[in-house]
Parts: structure tokens; C-alpha cells; sequence
């Protein structure tokens, strides 16, 4: 199987599997995405999702969150990986989205980079999913997802990885494509013991194949 037409078939069952698919990440506005998104960083979603609610509503906005301290958010993010780091990070962006951008949550994506705590990542997930950016943002499930169905090769970082893939999908669909391979890795490609038998891409997947291969090798020893 070449890798177009391995693309081609993922599309195909995703585009059948997960037509709608979107973030876990809890939101109703454009700056709640980007702190949900800055806190996700090494942390689970569903963590994120059980605080969020606490912070918005004492920090509903940009303008509301920088004035606040570091301290502050802190006691309500201290749940969360590196809350230390986070918290100043957010106090700090938020204060930049009001004196540099009126308060609105910038919708360019090296602006967005420009912000304290937002890397390549964070502003290639913000863009995406608010605005259909045609980017593929790049974590742990991805990463892991794409290497083993055999979407990357020898792609030994997140950017070399999300190259490969925004050559490889169709421009239309990588926010969507963005979300099939984050859940995926979530729920059946998981990292410690992937649930490739019950996976409906096991058959062009390069990693299964290539376990299939071994054993049958050693059976046959």
C-alpha cells in the first residue's frame, strides 16, 4: 500500500466513523478555548474539564484574568500539571491580549505564538478548531497514531510529523483529520497497549502488520 492510498483510507473511515468529530475540551468563547488549551498541555482533558468551570467563572474574560494574580489562579488550577508555570502564563497572556489586541484573542497564528505559554501547538489547535485553520496540530496522540498506521515516516519530531500530514490529507478535512487521530490514540491506539483488535485500521496498519509479521516468524521457528 502506497502512503496515498493509506491516507486515502483512513479518510475514508474516519469521514464514516467520526463525520462530526471535535475537541473534549470544554468552551463557549474563543479566549475559554485558548486557557483550556494552554492547560492541557501534559494534562488530560478531562482534568482540565473538571476545573475549568471554577476559573471561568471567576475569570470569564481576558480583561477579568489580567487582573488577577498568578496566586490566584493558581488556587484554582493547582490540580493541574505544572500549575506554577500555567499560572503565570496565564495571567500574562491574558494581559497581552488586552493591551495588544483590544481583548479579542488573535486569530493569526504567529500573533497567537507570540503570547506567553502559546507555542506552535497550542496556536495550530486554537486556530483549527475556531476557525478551520487547515493545520495539524501535533501532540503525544498524534504523533504516536500517525507513526504507527504508517501517515509519518521516520519522522523524528512533531513538526516533521505535521508536515508529512498536512501533505498527506486533504487540506479540507485536517481540522477534522486533527481530531480523528487525538481520539483514536485516546481510546484504541492507546500507548501502553493498543486495542488493535478491536481497531478498524488494523489492516493497513505498518505497526500491526509488522507485529503480525514477527510472530508469525517466531510461531514458525
Amino acid at each position: 500500500m502506497t502512503t496515498k492510498e493509506r491516507f486515502s483510507a483512513v479518510e475514508e473511515y474516519f469521514l464514516k466513523a467520526m463525520p462530526e468529530a471535535s475537541s473534549e475540551l470544554n468552551f463557549n468563547t474563543p479566549f475559554e478555548l485558548l486557557v483550556a488549551v494552554v492547560l492541557s498541555a501534559q494534562c488530560t482533558d478531562k482534568r482540565v474539564n473538571l476545573t475549568t468551570p471554577a476559573l471561568f467563572a471567576a475569570y470569564p474574560t481576558a480583561e477579568a484574568m489580567a487582573k488577577a494574580t498568578p496566586e490566584q489562579i493558581y488556587q484554582i488550577i493547582r490540580s493541574i500539571s505544572y500549575p506554577n508555570n500555567k499560572a503565570r502564563h496565564l495571567v500574562a497572556l491574558a494581559r497581552d491580549i488586552v493591551e495588544r489586541f483590544g481583548g479579542e484573542v488573535p486569530r493569526d497564528g504567529e500573533a497567537l505564538e507570540s503570547l506567553p505559554g502559546v507555542g506552535r501547538k497550542t496556536a495550530n489547535v486554537v486556530g483549527a478548531v475556531l476557525w478551520g485553520r487547515e493545520v495539524m496540530p501535533v501532540d503525544t496522540h498524534v504523533f504516536r497514531v500517525a507513526a504507527r498506521l504508517g501517515l509519518s515516516r521516520n519522522a523524528r519530531t512533531p513538526l516533521a510529523t505535521e508536515r508529512q500530514l498536512e501533505a498527506g490529507f486533504r487540506k479540507e478535512l485536517l481540522p477534522l483529520a486533527h481530531h480523528w487521530l487525538i481520539l483514536h490514540g485516546r481510546y484504541t491506539c492507546t500507548a501502553r497497549k493498543p486495542k488493535c483488535a478491536s481497531c478498524a485500521l488494523s489492516a493497513i496498519c505498518r505497526h500491526y502488520t509488522a507485529e503480525q509479521r514477527k510472530n508469525a516468524k517466531m510461531e514458525n521457528k
